[in-house]
């Protein structure tokens, strides 16, 4: 079903697709820092976690790009990709910016290091543009998906 106003619903998109601080700086820092004598990063565990929040950001940057374009032409599908693109990235840029601050470990919270600040800004953000559950109840208006 349609919203009742015709013109199109875009919103700021959310920071995960600007490829932030948040999704480069736990990488410098497992190369940097070591445990056991080792870099944090040679560890499986953290070579995994890195891995899988690299595949969520360049996914958000690929949806948000999409949206960007189809808004950019003025496609009809537009409005889908910017719901599919929000109900995405607002999850994916809060993701980042904890992961951030997991793989920092106590540094990540302290006022000498910018990793809490990205984990504001991206808490803040789903907040005030949409959590990802509002993004598919719009989604799936959009579509004419049955409630």
């Amino acid at each position: 079903m349609r919203p009742s106003s015709s013109a199109p619903h875009y919103s700021r998109p959310s920071n995960s697709d600007s490829r932030s601080g948040a999704s480069r700086r736990p990488s410098r820092t497992s190369r940097d820092r070591t445990q056991f004598g080792r870099a944090v990063g040679s560890f499986q565990a953290i070579k995994h976690r890195l891995a899988d929040l690299w595949l969520e950001v360049t996914s958000a940057a690929a949806a948000a790009r999409y949206a960007a374009d189809t808004a950019a032409r003025g496609d009809a599908d537009a409005e889908v990709a910017a719901a599919v693109a929000q109900a995405y990235c607002s999850g994916v840029a809060v993701h980042a910016a904890e992961e951030c601050v997991q793989l920092h470990g106590g540094i990540g919270m302290t006022w000498e290091y910018p990793a809490h600040l990205y984990l504001k800004r991206a808490k803040s953000d789903q907040l005030a543009f949409g959590t990802a559950y509002r993004h598919r109840a719009r989604l799936a208006e959009l579509i004419d998906l049955p409630a």
